[in-house]
């Protein structure tokens, strides 16, 4: 017996969101707040073998990011072709078919619009949602935060952009949570344009950009406008543009909570000034950046400054100082190496990156070259964003007797 329409569109809904079945048990799993659902039970309601409950459907459409009302009405209609025989008088399972997936369209309304689209629809309008599914969804944004350090932006790219939808599709009915979820969905929103920057896809990432600073505004967030100003800024067309960005980011963090944030938007003003030529400023704000970092309550704040950790302030100073040939370099280097100690971290792809381009161009080539290769090794182990873009930075500047170790950087990064 041929698959029951419903069971090719649950089938569609977990391709088209880029997970396994095994990944769409979890991400219902994570939605439910339970450890209930398993890939089997997901094989059977895709062979139309079984028809989830409308409990079970409500989380998978939060999971999918689709509309659960629905989703219920075309598994009601599936549970009614199964009482029938699959059959109606005068009607085959193929007609059935063709009106399903092609409602399936209907389904995802949304789909038929990019997510910052979608997001920017429902922003502003809300009812009622469960608070452990919106614990979840929140949950969920910070962690992605964090795994932006360990993935490729091709492997993230789905994740990301899933769950925006998840959050969008539970946004109209947030009620009491809306402004939560706006913060949360901001949070994804600038991290998907982040993504989309690294892909080279720099008009869906200043879409991205701009529906997380009408988050912010919507749920009246500044820290969250200066999330998508900070991002802005790498992909800016001057340095003297990034720094008009970070500036106005740098107004965004000011107040108690935000001092995580306040070192990472400080951090980025120093390497861009530093680039722009602007000795002074550059020093004065990394600076800054170190003081604020130290009196910050990482606990505390925006799920986003996860990823400010002490070696990625170490980066950002190796950065400058490498810029601006300052003696600092060396004793900056030395403790970030005493830092990443024999384990690294995630971010510590990034700072040996920076590590070995600031070595480089302040001259130590024996010194820089060694740790070049300590990063290749790293980057290639441990491949993310952040890695990549450090890759093409290094390989510029190593020597002509290093050649191999460059077109060897050259293709990691490509």
């Amino acid at each position: 017996m041929p698959a029951d329409p419903f069971a090719e569109l649950l089938l569609r809904l977990r391709q088209e969101s880029g997970r396994t079945q095994e990944q769409q048990a979890s991400a219902i799993n994570a939605v439910s707040g339970r450890d209930t659902m398993t890939r089997r039970e997901i094989n059977r309601y895709e062979h139309g073998e079984n028809i989830p409950t409308n409990h079970t459907i409500a989380h998978i459409a939060v999971a999918c990011g689709v509309p659960p009302e629905q989703l219920r009405r075309e598994a009601a209609a599936a549970r009614g072709r199964r009482r029938k025989g699959y059959r109606r008088e005068g009607e085959d399972l193929d007609d059935v078919k063709r009106r399903t997936l092609i409602g399936g369209a209907v389904l995802g309304a949304a789909a038929a619009a990019e997510p910052w689209g979608r997001l920017a629809h429902a922003l502003g309008r809300g009812t009622k949602i469960d608070s452990t599914a919106v614990a979840t969804l929140i949950d969920r944004a910070c962690a992605l935060h964090v795994t932006e350090h360990h993935l490729t932006a091709h492997r993230l790219q789905s994740m990301v952009e899933t769950h925006l939808d998840a959050i969008t599709a539970v946004l109209p009915r947030a009620g009491e949570h809306e402004r939560a979820l706006a913060i949360a969905a901001g949070e994804t929103a600038a991290l998907a344009g982040w993504v989309a920057w690294d892909l080279g896809d720099y008009q869906r990432a200043r879409a991205y950009y701009e529906v997380t600073r009408d988050c912010a505004e919507a749920a009246g967030h500044p820290p969250l406008r200066a999330l998508a100003l900070t991002y802005a800024s790498y992909g800016a067309a001057t340095p003297e543009k990034a720094v008009e960005l970070l500036a106005h980011a740098a107004q965004d963090v000011r107040g108690q909570g935000n001092a995580t944030a306040a070192a990472w938007v400080h951090g980025r003003y120093a390497e861009e000034a530093a680039n722009a030529g602007d000795d002074t400023g550059a020093l004065r704000a990394l600076d800054r950046a170190r003081t604020v970092y130290d009196f910050a309550d990482h606990t505390e704040e925006q799920a986003w400054v996860r990823f400010m950790t002490p070696y990625r302030l170490d980066s950002l100073s190796l950065s400058v100082y490498g810029q601006l040939g300052r003696h600092e370099l060396t004793e900056t280097a030395d403790n970030a190496v005493s830092r990443l100690g024999g384990a690294l971290p995630d971010s510590g792809v990034v700072v040996l990156g920076d590590l070995a381009s600031a070595l480089l161009r302040g001259g130590d080539i024996d010194q820089g070259v060694y740790v070049s290769r300590q990063f290749a090794a790293a980057a290639e182990a441990r491949p993310n964003t952040m890695g990549r873009a450090r890759a093409k930075s290094v390989a510029a500047r190593l020597p002509d007797s290093e050649q191999e170790l460059a077109r060897h950087l050259e293709q990691f990064a490509a």
